[in-house]
């Protein structure tokens, strides 16, 4: 991937310092400030307007354009691709295929998200195996999605995980087969790295964000977003604690639905460094991967 110049990889050994991955996470918010990345949406009709608020409530431009005729021009031009299929269309397949070639073609990064992936939704699970085969930058869910696209037999709830993200962790690992990042969303997210050949907690947030529709499909394009400015495993972090410090600091001010979701878009887009140093909660996991 094309990344700004200060954004070298570090070593594995610096990176797994906590101290020091929060720090690269500020650096990644402020990227993103700066750069204002444009970012191709191709998202379920639920979370269009959603994920594009957050976007740019957090910084980004978003950009839903979701049809094949337009697809390659788009994913030629975008600094990153955020696939999402809670609610597909055929065309909107097309679309997918296409800008996923694209991006793959031009090294640009990019998110899948599973909606739905199971045995009773064959047809979007067919496709998302062929999108499997661009090798996706990160892929994130929650753990019913996450398990089952990793081979498990889970008994599935709709598109809401029956599973906590503590007991796929690990079970996930096989996906970084294909991708470089994988994301489990939950009480707490979950995110393994094949750079850092680790597994990365991320705690905070909210028990109300799962209230909220399309919170899980707006974090995808967040972390698409940061994938632009920052190499995949730092982007994957920044924005589930981008999205967990506002949930924290959400909920201490307003504890009902509506009035949480608007004290968490109004976090999203006040967030700064300070926010971040003082609320961020970072673990790594190793020893259970042994």
């Amino acid at each position: 991937m094309n990344y700004p110049a200060n954004f070298n990889q570090e070593t594995d050994e610096l990176l797994s310092q906590t101290g020091t991955l929060l720090e690269k996470v500020i650096e990644a918010w402020t990227e993103l400030q700066s750069k204002q990345p444009l970012v191709q949406c191709i998202t379920n009709s639920v979370a269009s307007n959603y994920a594009a608020n957050v976007l740019l409530a957090c910084g980004a431009s978003p950009a839903m354009i979701d049809n094949p005729f337009e697809a390659r021009t788009f994913a030629e031009i975008c600094g990153a691709l955020s696939i999402n299929v809670g609610t597909p269309t055929s065309e909107q397949m097309q679309a997918m295929s296409i800008a996923a070639q694209t991006v793959t073609e031009k090294n640009t990064p990019w998110v899948l998200d599973p909606v739905g992936y199971g045995p009773f939704l064959q047809w979007r699970s067919e496709k998302v195996d062929e999108l499997l085969s661009f090798n996706p930058t990160i892929i994130r869910g929650n753990a019913s999605e996450i398990s089952i696209l990793a081979g498990n037999q889970v008994q599935s709830k709709g598109v809401d995980s029956t599973l906590e993200s503590h007991e796929v962790y690990q079970q996930a690992e096989s996906l970084l087969a294909y991708a470089e990042c994988i994301a489990i969303s939950g009480e707490s997210d979950f995110i393994l790295s094949r750079p850092l050949n680790g597994v990365i907690k991320i705690n905070g947030g909210s028990f109300l964000q799962p209230k909220i529709t399309a919170t899980g499909c707006a974090l995808g394009a967040l972390i698409a977003a940061y994938s632009a400015v920052s190499p995949p495993t730092i982007a994957t972090v920044a924005a589930h604690v981008h999205f967990a410090v506002a949930g924290k600091l959400a909920y201490k001010k307003a504890q009902s639905v509506g009035s949480f979701n608007v004290a968490f878009l109004d976090y999203l887009y006040e967030m700064n460094s300070e926010l971040l140093i003082k609320n961020a909660d970072i673990e790594f996991i190793t020893d259970d991967r042994q």
